[in-house]
């Protein structure tokens, strides 16, 4: 194949536009006509291929290792036979043996071709990887090629192109080819299902990068960014923290008038951006956090778990949960803990019938059966669902006779039953605690009974004078 003499020019090419070694492109220009070779002359012979530096032709060789006794003939040669082709050969040397390159032929040069863009696209992979795994998170400008199926869009870097999919797409954003876009370095595969440079304009990274840019002190290192958390197209919620008790870390990254976020705002299309301050405290950084909701009070609910309450203003609750709880939500991104949030309704109601579940439950009605209802009847009373004495004592009789198996007698036995288990407090001075409905039904005392009769008949002259014939 001496008619490659110009292969040289061509390998320098390739080595200029795919931004490779020219050695590695020769290495595999060397290895693909091995193939070749391999594929036409059916062989097992170890092959060797070779590049005159001078020509740029290609010279390919069998190679055999000089062995007494021979035991593979396809790999080893006798010594005798060796020194025909070099007189110097000895045992455990090898001898190479040109073959005939001009008769491998169309189907091997279109193997070969095969291979060389194989071997050049691994390498390409291979050189675009080590070029920019370091670099992700950076900020980088492309311009748009070319949109392909399912809105993917393809970027050219430079020495390469990147994609940007769907998902790393902002909602709100469109673009045509040709347009110029700044991205952050998404991730770098040398090979599978995202093999190349993916680069995003969804991602948190892309927020702070422009921030790092737009505001000195960030880029000095006065200001750091402690956080960032987004939903693109939408809203974007942002940590910071001052090193310099001088420089409000808030106020630096607003700018004079708003203008620095204002730049960063427009170059995002018009996505909400929450500059909060950081706080090392969890209570105080998530009030900063669910802001502009004004938050009544903090609770941490499992301080290893990460898990939180907050209780709003009935008010500030829609403010603070945002539309379809996208406010919430981001927060508990920025913090990295579970939120709860309730409204002071919704706790006070919690706090009642947590105060309702410790109550004591009435006496059960199997108590009755030391005050005469037989045990039988008791177990009717429970079968019907009464299952306390308060229950049956706020029944009427009517009410009684309708469950299954009591008649009008046993009604007037049960009622005796109730006003019995209630009498025993009277005496010892419990009804109040044993029952309070009870207690203030039976009878008033003395005293409350003048109190209200004076009432009256200072209200009514002529009821006290009624009176007062009554009691003569």
């Amino acid at each position: 194949m001496s008619s490659l003499g110009t292969i040289y020019q061509v390998i320098d090419t390739l080595s200029k536009d795919k931004g490779i070694d020219a050695k590695v492109i020769r290495e595999v220009v060397k290895d693909a006509m091995l193939v070749a070779a391999r594929k036409h002359f059916h062989t097992t012979e170890d092959l060797v291929a070779e590049m005159d530096e001078t020509t740029g032709a290609l010279h390919i060789f069998s190679v055999k290792h000089v062995a007494d006794p021979v035991v593979d003939a396809d790999k080893e040669i006798s010594l005798s036979e060796a020194r025909r082709q070099d007189p110097n050969a000895v045992v455990g040397g090898e001898v190479r043996f040109p073959k005939r390159t001009e008769m491998l032929g169309r189907i091997a040069a279109q193997t070969a071709k095969q291979v060389i863009l194989q071997k050049v696209r691994e390498a390409e992979r291979e050189n675009i990887y080590s070029e920019f795994s370091g670099r992700v998170g950076e900020l980088v400008t492309c311009i748009i090629k070319r949109v392909d199926p399912g809105f993917e869009l393809v970027a050219d870097l430079g020495k390469t192109e990147a994609r940007i999919p769907k998902k790393e797409q902002s909602r709100i954003e469109s673009f045509s080819v040709g347009d110029r876009v700044r991205c952050v370095i998404k991730s770098v595969e040398k090979a599978g299902k995202n093999a190349g440079v993916i680069v995003s304009r969804a991602a948190p990274e892309l927020v702070m990068r422009l921030f790092e840019q737009e505001v000195p002190e960030i880029y000095d290192n006065t200001v750091v960014i402690k956080g960032c958390a987004r939903e693109a197209g939408e809203r974007t919620k942002i940590a910071v923290s001052s090193r310099d008790r001088d420089v409000d870390s808030v106020g630096a990254c607003v700018g004079m008038k708003g203008m620095r976020v204002q730049s960063i705002i427009r170059e995002l299309r018009g996505e909400k951006i929450d500059i909060i301050e950081f706080n090392d405290d969890p209570v105080v950084f998530a009030t900063h956090a669910l802001s502009p909701a004004k938050i009544s009070r903090v609770t941490i609910l499992d301080p290893i778990g990460k898990h939180m309450e907050v209780i709003v203003d009935d008010s500030q609750l829609s403010l603070a949960i945002g539309k379809k709880g996208q406010n919430v939500r981001l927060a508990a991104k920025l913090l990295g803990w579970r939120i709860d949030i309730k409204s002071e309704e919704e706790k006070r109601q919690e706090v009642e019938s947590q105060m309702a579940a410790l109550v004591v439950p009435g006496a059960p009605v199997a108590v009755l059966v030391d005050h005469g209802v037989p045990e039988a009847l008791v177990e009717k009373l429970m079968e019907a669902g009464v299952a306390t004495v308060e229950t049956l004592g706020s029944m009427t009789p009517e009410q009684l006779e309708e469950i299954p198996g009591i008649e009008a007698e046993m009604v007037e036995k049960i009622q005796e039953a109730v006003m019995g288990y209630y009498g025993q407090f009277e005496s010892g001075g419990e009804a109040e605690t044993a029952a309070p409905e009870a207690v203030e039904t039976a009878a008033e005392p003395q005293e409350q009974q003048e109190q209200s009769v004076t009432i009256d008949t200072a209200q009514s002259p002529a009821g006290a004078e009624t009176l007062e014939k009554e009691q003569g």
